[in-house]
């Protein structure tokens, strides 16, 4: 068999890489080891704006649409605030997503190839050889989009090659939903990090994560104080770990006939852990990219990576920075950045593209350093 593009990875990255090109008439493959539909650790936090990027209607995968959040430390001093804007944030279940998105590509004009892992990788020609099975595939470009635990990326050149590794723990959690448009975010029971209570239809989608330093969260420990502000038994819920492979600084997202996308680009941003917008953000830049590539533009993929760095690494490179110091001195990074009445709209603003870390970046550092040289610190 031959294509155009091989995608490795049916993810949300990989499978709207798939159905960008397919859409652009090129023939592709979508390649996962697990069939679709199948969950995966996420908490399916998604700005309601990367529907610009899909002609396709989205909605079917939504769960739950969002329009207020919750900010607390260590549980109380609350801060609630509306987003602004018509659905402004919504949560999906990746199960879901994932096999709407591949369901899209195929009814394009993409082939999928699931259950089987892809064992080799070489160079072939002009392109690529890939070994699935007892099958092989040539493909004259390659999409990697393997999620955080893939290691293509490191055997081909592509991407961090010293990817840092933000520690997180994903439940999903059966109950009553007692708000179920508010999102809830707590700051102050996690070490260098936070959890995410995301509300779904019959339960909740949460998460802790560690973004600082290499102490894992004592996960048991946060879950026996969280869940049960939630009305949960602090035991309830299937735990899965899972790296989550954050923006760690710019890299090339290509080589030759070799693009990654997605956490495998390590995208993730490193303050808040949104992964999916960039993750569709990179598949429709790189299929639009690998499409003039194929068509004999030389610099094509090497404009990927440019076009990757301006729209979302610089304004990452300023979100490591507020990271850095928000989770080294988070109680005044509480006080002094998420109280502050403005501050639920802006963190609104980031999370849907209309604005980046950059805008706020000097302004908010700023304000930190000086409310620690104010408390001693």
């Amino acid at each position: 068999m031959s294509f155009d593009v091989a995608v490795v990875g049916a993810g949300a990255a990989g499978a709207a890489t798939a159905y960008q090109l397919a859409l652009l008439g090129r023939s592709v493959v979508l390649i996962d080891e697990r069939a679709l539909p199948r969950s995966k650790p996420c908490g399916g936090g998604m700005a309601a704006s990367v529907q610009q990027w899909f002609p396709c209607d989205l909605t079917p995968a939504v769960d739950r649409v969002i329009d207020r959040v919750r900010f607390t430390w260590c549980l109380e001093d609350p801060v609630i605030a509306d987003l602004p804007g018509e659905s402004p944030f919504w949560i999906v279940r990746r199960d879901v997503l994932d096999g709407y998105l591949a369901d899209q590509a195929a009814a394009a004009g993409a082939e999928r190839l699931e259950g089987q892992a892809v064992t080799e990788v070489s160079r072939h020609g002009d392109g690529w050889e890939l070994c699935i099975g007892e099958q092989r595939l040539q493909a004259r470009a390659l999409v990697l989009a393997h999620g955080s635990r893939g290691d293509l990326v490191n055997q081909l050149g592509v991407a961090d090659p010293k990817p840092r590794l933000a520690a997180a723990l994903a439940l999903e959690v059966e109950g009553a939903v007692s708000e179920p448009q508010t999102a809830r975010f707590e700051f102050g029971l996690v070490k260098h990090g936070f959890c995410w209570c995301f509300p779904r239809s019959g339960g909740y989608s949460v998460g802790i994560g560690t973004f600082l330093g290499r102490t894992v969260a004592d996960y048991d420990q946060v879950l026996t104080a969280l869940l049960p502000s939630l009305g949960l038994d602090p035991q309830a819920g299937e735990r899965r770990h899972w790296p989550l492979r954050v923006w760690n600084g710019h890299h090339p997202l290509h080589r030759d006939g070799v693009v990654a996308v997605g956490d495998a680009a390590s995208l993730a941003d490193p303050f808040l852990a949104e992964g999916l917008r960039p993750a569709l953000l990179s598949a429709l830049r790189a299929a639009e990219a690998l499409d003039a590539h194929l068509s004999g533009e030389q610099q094509a993929l090497a404009g990927y990576t440019r076009t990757m760095r301006r729209e979302w690494g610089e304004s990452m490179s300023w979100g490591r920075r507020i990271g850095q110091v928000f989770y080294r001195f988070p109680k005044v990074g509480y006080q002094l950045g998420i109280k502050r009445p403005t501050a639920p709209q802006r963190i609104a603003q980031i999370l849907s593209g209309e604005m980046g870390y950059g805008d706020i970046a000097q302004r908010v550092i700023r304000r930190l350093g000086g409310g620690l040289l104010g408390a001693g610190g």
